[in-house]
């Protein structure tokens, strides 16, 4: 796959996961999800349980908090999203994560 396709497969995505969690917190928020709780309980839980830490975040719609958490050592990693008033609700999760450093092609150049 050339990176200009590789670039869009991961644009579409980014949309995806934003509008699942959109979605999903404002469903957790209305039903009490299990899979939603105080950041800092959350955060602790996925340390202490899978050596999890915060890779990444980005701020999504609404004022969301998107982090991702992962391990080196086990390769688990958790997609998770925060809303304002402190509620995290747990949106994906896998396995044989990677830490990826790519830079982006030139202009014109999708090798």
């Amino acid at each position: 796959m050339t990176r200009n396709k590789k670039f869009l497969h991961l644009a579409a995505l980014t949309a995806a996961a934003t509008l699942y969690l959109t979605v999903t917190s404002h469903v957790a928020a209305e039903t009490g999800n299990r899979n939603c709780g105080p950041r800092a309980l959350v955060v602790d839980r996925l340390a202490q349980g899978y050596g999890e830490t915060r890779q990444s975040m980005g701020l999504g719609t609404n004022n969301q908090m998107i982090e991702v958490f992962a391990s080196s050592e086990t390769g688990t990693w958790t997609i998770t999203v925060t809303s304002p008033a402190g509620v995290t609700c747990l949106v994906a999760s896998g396995q044989a994560f990677e830490e990826l450093a790519e830079a982006l092609p030139a202009p014109g150049n999708d090798a």
